[in-house]
């Protein structure tokens, strides 16, 4: 069982504390992953736990220079741990999380896509959290994501982004964890495969009288569906869970992110929101820092290409400004000496 201030830092200030530099970083993700042991990537040799200074290691077996943060999320950056850190601190201690432009302002970033890159490599992390089938009674339903547009609203909207929304009923009444994906089409097969995929055959599956559910989950759930038509009950009153769900993705796209996500990245956002769901009750949020940085040390290295979907090249490429920085400046920062001191008040 984690605890607080011995296995994750309990407030901003013993974070501060903790993770004065990069040194502090590496030691934290050395700990996380194997209590300091560490492997080699040239000759697979393990070597017994050793406190050391630096990125870079050499293997006593092969000799070889091994980077400390190979295997990570953080591997081949190039902008400070002491700025990943921060970020990953900023996206956990405030249930809204952050957005982009939000993290480029507040940690001064030298770009947005530097943010913005950052940002999807712990979302992609935040996936691996996600392996767990769903089991007992679970609700079952779609939504749809997209602008406001004139047209049939529902199952029927055009150019919308059909969302599968499954979520554990618990026996006291409440809620436990949720899924959620991005589907093709209403069609059964398509529904049966994100069925099999997050949850537990054997399974209750409760679901509106969509004619689909039938053969999507044949042989594998056991169905309680109630049709609604005519029968003066709204889907809120048969599956409010989901509809909960629902709402609250909806309300956090709009709140953090101001609305503006593309559909070619939604996958992502959707793993952040449903690790953020399925952790709300967790009694200190930086219990939640602490579980997406065990993720990102289990995680491999991921690159802007990687993530980058229908690129479109600019008709007229932007100049480069003429004081780039090449990385991200670190948080690590000297005594500022009282600058105010010495200047008049301005009222």
């Amino acid at each position: 069982m984690a605890t607080a201030g011995v296995h994750y830092p309990s407030s901003e200030r013993e974070f501060r504390s903790w993770f004065r530099d990069d040194n502090d970083c590496l030691d934290y993700l050395d700990w996380l992953r194997g209590n300091g042991q560490r492997i080699c990537t040239q000759c697979g040799v393990v070597s017994p736990p050793k406190v050391v200074t630096g990125r870079v290691w050499r293997c006593p077996a092969c000799k070889a220079r091994v980077s400390r943060t190979a295997g990570t999320i953080f591997q081949d950056t190039r902008t400070p741990l002491t700025t990943w850190f921060t970020a990953a601190w900023e996206l956990c201690v405030d249930k809204g999380g952050v957005s982009a432009s939000s993290l480029q302002r507040r940690l001064d970033l030298g770009s947005y896509q530097t943010a913005w890159m950052m940002l999807h490599r712990y979302r992609f992390a935040m996936a691996r959290s996600g392996s767990d089938k769903l089991r007992g009674r679970v609700e079952y339903d779609e939504t749809v994501l997209g602008g406001v547009r004139r047209g049939v609203r529902g199952r029927g909207a055009a150019d919308k982004v059909i969302v599968a929304v499954a979520v554990e009923q618990l026996e006291d009444g409440g809620f436990g964890r949720c899924r959620l994906r991005i589907l093709e089409d209403y069609s059964a097969p398509v529904c049966r495969a994100f069925l099999i995929e997050c949850i537990e055959p054997g399974s209750i599956l409760i679901t509106d009288g969509a004619p689909q559910y039938t053969p999507a989950t044949a042989g594998l759930f056991t169905l309680d569906s109630t049709s609604l038509s005519g029968t003066g009950q709204f889907g809120h009153d048969v599956l409010p869970g989901v509809h909960r769900i629902a709402s609250l993705l909806k309300r956090w796209l709009l709140g953090t992110h101001q609305g503006s996500f593309g559909h070619d990245h939604l996958e992502t956002y959707l793993d952040e929101f449903t690790f953020r769901f399925n952790r709300r009750n967790s009694s200190r949020r930086g219990l939640l820092f602490y579980r997406l940085l065990t993720l990102a040390a289990q995680t491999g290295p991921l690159h802007y290409n990687d993530f980058v979907k229908n690129a479109v090249a600019k008709k007229v490429h932007p100049e480069p400004p003429t004081t780039k920085r090449v990385s991200s400046r670190s948080l690590q920062a000297s005594p500022a000496e009282r600058p105010w001191r010495g200047n008049v008040p301005i009222m």
